[in-house]
């Protein structure tokens, strides 16, 4: 079988491989010729683990191949696969444009029956509008070609995304045809051998499964935060409450860790875009808009308690930051919470010395030269006031605590991942604030997210 995916970014590239790996041919395309020319020299442009290894493999092997010519791609290609962005537009909505160039794109150039799968995250509605441009390009050769749509979408996390393809959860498919069904079912048959289901729907209820998914999972996130912070105040542990609910099995214990608020590719995207489908049916998803709230305020919650812990004023300090994507594993800095920290710090006239293990190349188009790029963490914490982390990097779970505390000015640390034990830090000598618990008696102000400036009036 040959089957064909256009875009290849992170979805496209991970998906490529994935079926590659499994012995499908697999044609990847883009418009973007330099990213191209790079893949074909094995050089690939976002860091994910395993990712590289499994594409010169497969290249080498020559199931994997790339090309900015799409009417290549289509020819003798029995699933094609979309997979090229969806930015949201000022308004929050998905924009489509390339989504139906690359239908179009199809209509022109397919020749015999072809299956055209929606793999990027789309909105309800959008493979009817693939269909018709599809069909309008059809219907200018003047020509009868069959044709189906499906809606396959992912879920993918970052920083796991192969093991995630390999060994899936569940697979979603929506489609119309019995036809459809048959080649679907037959692409995935190697990745439902240890009993992973194929869930098959109608086409609207796949596209609906993606956003409900990642909403829900940003609503637990959002929940734990604002849970977090009602611990600080009243003089709960978070970490001990985490415990008490996550053993429920109706809760769980996933994606109810306290932080400093989700980012990405997906989340932020997914909840503002199902909140404009929602309004365009008039339908108001008032739960949706207070988790958009919460993470927009927890993202702030970090520099309020550096400003408190300076009396608001942190002009002429330097800060150093641990990591800047916006998890461990991945260099994707798309709405990290360090994006909106540093901003923060730099209004405030504090000076800025960072270090990510992948992300330093990515944050340079975010920051240029506002703030200085260190080569290792501890690099970071010379002549620093005071060091935050951002992103739970595994190497950031043992540091040398001595070093730290003789490096640092004043040893005060600020942790917006929970990653250490405030009894221990105490014993150690430092400063420790982290999320959701009371370190200091002191949290009412310094999570007080719904009036964050009030805190550089203290």
């Amino acid at each position: 079988m040959k089957i064909a995916i256009v875009g290849s970014g992170y979805v496209g590239l991970v998906t490529g491989a994935c079926f590659s790996e499994v012995g499908i041919d697999v044609i990847c395309v883009d418009i973007d010729k330099k990213k191209i020319d790079n893949l074909n020299k094995g050089i690939i442009p976002i860091y994910e683990p395993g990712l590289e290894d499994m594409l010169h493999r497969n290249m080498k092997k020559g199931r994997l191949s790339f090309t900015t010519n799409i009417a290549e791609a289509v020819k003798d290609c029995e699933v094609l696969f979309i997979a090229v962005g969806t930015p949201p537009d000022e308004d929050g909505s998905a924009d489509l444009k390339y989504v139906l160039s690359v239908a179009r794109d199809c209509g022109k150039n397919m020749d015999d029956y072809l299956l055209v799968v929606t793999k990027s995250t789309v909105p309800v509605g959008t493979s009817e509008k693939v269909r018709a441009a599809l069909q309008d390009e059809l219907n200018k050769r003047g020509v009868e070609i069959e044709f189906d749509v499906a809606s396959n979408p992912e879920f993918l996390k970052e920083g796991a995304a192969i093991d995630d393809f390999l060994k899936p959860d569940r697979i979603v498919i929506g489609m119309e045809s019995a036809r459809a069904k048959e080649l679907m079912k037959s692409l995935y048959k190697p990745f439902t051998l240890n009993g992973h289901p194929i869930i098959f729907m109608d086409i609207i209820s796949a596209e609906m499964t993606k956003y409900a998914g990642n909403s829900m999972l940003a609503t637990k996130i959002s929940f734990m935060n604002d849970i977090a912070n009602l611990c600080e105040i009243v003089g709960a542990d978070i970490n001990l409450v985490r415990k008490g609910i996550g053993s429920d099995s109706r809760i769980g214990n996933k994606f109810i860790y306290p932080g400093i608020g989700y980012g990405g590719s997906c989340f932020p995207k997914d909840v503002q875009a199902l909140i404009r489908t929602a309004g365009e049916y008039k339908y108001d998803l008032r739960v949706l808009k207070a988790v958009e709230e919460v993470n927009k305020d927890q993202k702030l919650v970090l520099f309020n308690k550096i400003m408190h812990f300076f009396e608001g004023d942190i002009n002429g300090k330097t800060i150093a930051l641990w990591g800047l994507s916006f998890k461990p594993q991945t260099d994707d800095m798309r709405e990290a919470p360090s994006l909106v920290i540093v901003k923060k710090l730099l209004e405030a006239g504090a000076k800025v010395k960072a270090y990510d293990p992948v992300a330093i190349k990515e944050a340079k188009h975010h920051f240029g030269e506002t703030i200085a790029y260190c080569e290792d963490q501890y690099e970071t914490l010379i002549d620093a006031d005071c060091v935050a982390i951002l992103t739970e990097w595994p190497e950031f779970k043992f540091p040398n605590f001595k070093i730290i505390k003789k490096l640092l000015t004043t040893p005060a640390v600020f942790d917006g991942r929970n990653i250490y034990d405030k009894a221990e830090m105490k014993q150690n000598g430092f400063d420790y604030f982290c999320i959701g618990v009371d370190t200091t008696k002191q949290a009412a102000s310094a999570v007080n997210v719904n009036q964050p400036e009030s805190l550089l009036k203290d």
